[in-house]
């Protein structure tokens, strides 16, 4: 499976912004979603997951309340909604697959396929 992860942009503080990941070559039907961020000098960090046969979702603590993940059957595609961002959310965010065989939700190597990173600036 193919991901593409579209939306980052440039926000100031406070503002929204709504992420996009679509597959192509299969469909996400029993895998799990996630999104991960990189900050420059700091490590991968798990930001959301959504599993998609059942549309249970997980949330770091960071994000919890401010950022909501959700999937479009129709499109075969996973949007994180960021509200109330903050400039600690600045960075490059990716989005993943898997089944997460080898790793629970927020494990990075649960995920078998990533798409290319979008940057997400949040200005003061």
């Amino acid at each position: 499976v193919q991901l593409q992860a579209f939306g980052g942009g440039l926000v100031q503080a406070g503002g929204s912004l709504r992420l996009s990941c679509a597959a192509s070559g299969r469909t996400f039907s029993n895998y799990d979603v996630g999104w991960f961020r990189q900050a420059p000098g700091k490590e991968r960090e798990f930001v959301a997951d959504i599993t998609w046969s059942v549309g249970s979702t997980y949330y770091a603590d960071s994000v919890k309340g401010r950022f909501t993940i959700s999937r479009d059957s129709a499109k075969n595609t996973v949007y994180p909604q960021m509200n109330s961002l903050k400039p600690d959310d600045t960075a490059v965010y990716s989005c993943a697959a898997g089944f997460l065989w080898k790793g629970g939700h927020s494990d990075y190597e649960g995920y078998d396929y990533w798409g290319q990173g979008t940057q997400v600036t949040v200005d003061y």
